[in-house]
């Protein structure tokens, strides 16, 4: 048994690399040369570490042209947070009843928020206040600056 899966074996090694006739120099890479492997590959050692600019829209995603992130207005987290505190609510009660973070509630208060409608829905709903839309606009009070 064990003489017939010999057979089928191909022990030659296999030499991956450049075909004989492809080298300008006509013969063995340098690197090949004294091994004694004809065709094999020379690899240098320490190219790997250099760095390189990549393309032209890497450059364009690190830089700020896309402007600041759009947070929430003072207006919204002061609405918020007197709605909060008409209904004698503390940031973790309501955060409990929306199933939201206390700490996404502060963020809203404090306007460091991105708006995200789901939590402005729950907000609606939990504090019975429009938040959202034009009617929301209109009942906002007047902030004097």
């Amino acid at each position: 048994m064990s003489k017939v899966l010999d057979d089928r074996q191909d022990w030659k090694p296999v030499i991956i690399g450049k075909k004989k006739g492809a080298s300008r120099g006509g013969g063995r890479p340098p690197a090949a040369a004294g091994v004694g492997v004809p065709g094999a590959v020379a690899v240098s050692k320490g190219a790997g570490n250099r760095q390189r600019a990549g393309p032209d829209n890497y450059r364009a995603l690190d830089s700020d042209e896309a402007g600041p992130v759009k947070t929430v207005e003072l207006s919204l987290s002061r609405k918020i947070q007197q709605a909060r505190q008409d209904k004698k609510m503390t940031q973790k009660e309501l955060a409990t009843m929306v199933n939201e973070q206390q700490r996404v509630i502060q963020d809203y208060e404090s306007g460091r928020a991105v708006p995200n409608n789901q939590v402005l829905g729950k907000l609606e709903r939990a504090l019975g206040v429009k938040l959202r839309g034009k009617a929301a606009r209109a009942a906002a009070p007047k902030v004097k600056k």
